[in-house]
């Protein structure tokens, strides 16, 4: 049998192309090296800036720095005139997208600036570091100082003072940013979470089409259907806090509460949407045993009941609207709710609005 690798016959010329056979464990390679060491050049191993150059990168990265910083000025002027929570769905759509580009302005700005500044105007000699004891010997710090200030003048921080103050210019705003959200823990509520937009007279609407509701409508035994207060059908805030479950249940089964006699009409009811744990939408309703369920954490109401709690982690039933019937036959709130709707909060209780 022939073997292809034999180059016993090889000329001189085919020997120096072609590897000759080994059988077994190679034998070390002696003082050949896989990655060939760079000798040290004249400049320490660093690269020489064409001054030039490094002027137009150090303007490029400088522009990106400003850019960063009027988009941190953006955020702020967008979240304090144009507040999306203030509003309907298409307002805070448009917060959203204008905050959002604000603040990638302001991150890509700096991210764009810093790669620039790195990748055109910082050298990068090799450092020989050795290792030694874990303490440091005066010698060693010496040398470290020396490298901390040899590596701050070489990243140009001292001498490029357009780079240094735009850069701090930019990350001025961003460090104001989590300050300007912290807006959102004050002032305190006063009154706001103790009032709804329902008063007497107000119409319920049904929610999405805003059409008003006749008791006539709403015959039906069994029937749910979510109500909002008339005329603040695309106000979000009004929504969140006057949102209604309006219940049609048996009226020989309702235990209705002393004073709340005249509350519901013909075994229509209506009590707050948000769930009293936490402020989840509780908006399942069981037909066979009227109970009302929050699917966030298992709060379970009795319609039949004034929503008392009969399971889960919600500690107050269900605040009830007192509704009744105007001239023309619709539905409409006879007050506002008696209590607070939704979870409880830390001035609740405490003093009477």
């Amino acid at each position: 049998m022939t073997d292809n690798n034999d180059t016993s016959d090889a000329t001189p010329e085919e020997e120096g192309r072609v590897p000759k056979r080994v059988i077994g464990t190679p034998a070390p390679s002696g003082t050949q090296e896989l990655v060939p060491r760079k000798e040290p050049a004249d400049t320490g191993g660093a690269y020489v800036l064409d001054e030039r150059k490094a002027r137009n990168a150090e303007r490029v990265a400088a522009a990106f720095f400003g850019l960063s910083f009027v988009g941190g000025i953006a955020f702020i002027v967008f979240y304090a005139v144009w507040p999306g929570h203030v509003g309907n769905i298409d307002r805070a759509t448009r917060s959203n997208y204008t905050l959002g580009i604000s603040l990638t302005l302001v991150l890509l700005g700096i991210a764009v600036g810093l790669t620039i500044w790195v990748r055109h105007l910082v050298t990068t000699p090799e450092i020989v570091q050795e290792r030694h004891a874990i303490s440091s010997t005066p010698e060693d710090r010496a040398t470290f100082n020396q490298y901390l200030q040899e590596g701050s003048r070489e990243s140009g921080l001292g001498q490029r003072k357009l780079l240094r103050r735009t850069l701090l210019l930019a990350t001025a705003p961003l460090g104001l940013l989590p300050l300007v959200l912290l807006r959102d823990l004050g002032p305190l509520p006063e009154k706001k979470l103790r009032h709804t937009t329902w008063k007497n007279g107000t119409r319920l609407v049904v929610d999405g089409t805003g059409l008003p509701l006749k008791a006539s409508d709403f015959n039906s035994p069994g029937g749910i259907i979510t109500v909002v207060p008339e005329g603040a059908e695309h106000n979000l805030d009004e929504i969140a806090t006057g949102a209604v479950l309006l219940l049609n249940v048996p009226v020989d089964l309702l235990k209705v509460k002393k004073g709340r006699e005249n509350w519901h009409v013909g075994g229509i009811i209506a009590y707050s949407k948000i769930c009293t744990h936490v402020g989840c939408p509780a908006a399942l309703y069981e037909q066979t045993t009227h109970h009302i369920l929050c699917p966030c954490h298992q709060s379970t109401f009795d319609a039949l009941d004034s929503a008392k709690v009969i399971f889960g982690p919600a500690a107050r039933p269900l605040p009830q609207l007192p509704i009744g019937v105007d001239s023309e036959g619709y539905l409409i709130a006879t007050s506002d709710f008696k209590e607070p709707v939704g979870p409880s909060f830390w001035e609740r209780g405490r003093t009477k609005a």
